[in-house]
């Protein structure tokens, strides 16, 4: 009777997450769906070579080992141990500023410090610890604080006073910020320490780390690999021990992407939950935007506490954040080809990783993984391509610092000719901006649609 009640809600799910059938004539996704998946496939190819002849005889550069065990630990373990009186907030930071020292030259992953202002954070710290002589005094110093004493890293392009500034670019070279943005005030009156910002892509819009103010950074696992972006620093030196902690943005990708090229934790918390006054030109007022804090780990364990921070007390036991959720009893859904031509296919390797990741999920759950697919992610680039022109920001005055508009008919000569202050990527975004935009009422449907049909399913 068990077997059948499962199966028949395994078949009740399946059908909820099929959608309506239609004539095929009706389907504008299967409408040359061949054709243009051969030019995928020679596009990512020719690609793929390309940078396989460019890298092939680079030597991928290796990073020190790890001297002293404690940049291992996880955000978590540090704050038992500094409650515990195992090791100090000061030791903490050195073993970190350390870190950096050695790694940073070879990932060019932080472009700013405040080493000494951190240390007389955690000197601080520590007197107030060594004040408390009972157990319960050391517990009033640590409640409402999960990240006492634990450094951090931030995105260069959000605001942290008297830290540089600059978005990656060459207009903004020399600017610091006058205050913290609001994220980077919640981790630091959640008790955590700033010890420098990271670099990122010119204006965070692009999938690589990359920019004219301070270059390129490194992937810590392959020098010729990309570590992703736009919180590409943050994910490289979280991932090479530098930093325990790091403070990512992400829009469609900028903290979860990084994230997973490195081998880390990213998570974007859900748009309207934190202020994002300072990042960038943001100032907190924006009625709508896909952008959000985005923390980046080593430990998933470290995620609650960093939410937690984001959040505060109030919206933190409002929304549950520690209520404990028993894995077995969800729902999990996953899609594995999006069948959108304009982007380019999962490879052989991370399909295996995904099959392990189904098979994994499956042995803990009462109802198997689902496989479901949605016709409208046949437009997935077209659909993130409109959402995009929601935002309230000018990206050709964006680019010239709101002082001036960055012309593309200007910067492509000048990229050619090799003058351009700013990177392929943002001019490639010039371009974008030129050509036909996605039709505004039939976008907006299909988006709609998308949303009911992932309703339906779940």
């Amino acid at each position: 009777m068990a077997g059948y009640k499962k199966e028949k809600r395994e078949k009740d799910i399946s059908k909820k997450s099929r959608p309506s059938k239609k004539p095929k004539t009706q389907n504008p996704c299967n409408c040359l769906s061949y054709v243009k998946s051969f030019f995928r496939f020679i596009y990512d190819f020719i690609v793929s070579f390309i940078f396989y002849f460019i890298y092939k005889n680079t030597p991928s550069k290796i990073l020190p080992p790890v001297e002293d065990l404690l940049v291992l630990d996880s955000c978590t373990t540090l704050v038992n141990k500094i409650k515990n009186k195992e090791v100090t907030c000061r030791h903490v930071v050195e073993c970190f500023i350390k870190r950096i020292e050695q790694v940073n030259p070879i990932l060019n992953a932080v472009v700013d410090t405040r080493f000494d202002k951190a240390l007389a954070e955690a000197d601080e710290y520590d007197k107030l610890i060594e004040l408390a002589d009972t157990k319960d005094k050391i517990n009033l110093i640590f409640d409402g604080k999960p990240l006492f004493g634990i450094p951090f890293t931030s995105k260069e392009s959000t605001g942290a006073k008297g830290m540089a500034f600059t978005f990656g670019l060459v207009s903004r070279i020399g600017m610091k910020s006058d205050e913290d943005a609001e994220v980077v005030k919640s981790l630091k009156t959640a008790g955590a320490i700033l010890l420098g910002v990271t670099n990122v892509p010119e204006i965070n819009l692009w999938c690589e780390t990359r920019n004219k103010v301070y270059g390129q950074t490194n992937n810590p696992y392959n020098t010729n690999h990309t570590a992703g972006g736009s919180s590409g620093g943050e994910a490289s030196i979280v991932s090479a021990c530098g930093s325990p902690l790091g403070l990512g943005t992400d829009i469609g990708g900028s903290a979860r992407i990084p994230a997973f090229n490195c081998g880390l934790f990213g998570h974007k918390l859900t748009t309207g939950f934190i202020n994002t006054k300072g990042m960038t030109f943001r100032k907190g007022t924006e009625k709508q935007t896909m952008v959000s804090a985005g923390p980046i780990t080593k430990y998933a364990e470290d995620l609650t506490p960093v939410i937690k921070a984001f959040l505060g007390p109030e919206k933190s036991l409002e929304l549950k954040i520690d209520q404990e959720v028993d894995l077995s009893s969800l729902k999990y859904y996953y899609v594995d080809k999006p069948n959108d031509a304009r982007v380019s296919p999962i490879s052989d390797e991370l399909q295996i990783v995904l099959d392990h990741v189904i098979e994994s999920i499956a042995s803990i759950t009462e109802l198997p993984p689902l496989k479901v697919k949605f016709s409208g992610t046949c437009y997935s680039y077209s659909l993130w391509r409109h959402s995009m022109t929601k935002e309230e920001s000018d990206f050709c005055a964006t680019l010239g610092n709101n002082q001036t508009r960055v012309s593309v008919w200007t910067e492509v000569p000048k990229t050619i000719v090799g003058y351009s202050n700013h990177t392929l990527a943002a001019v490639l975004k010039l371009i974008d901006l030129q050509l036909p935009q996605v039709n505004a009422v039939w976008a907006d449907a299909e988006i709609e649609k998308l949303s009911n049909e992932v309703s339906v399913s779940i």
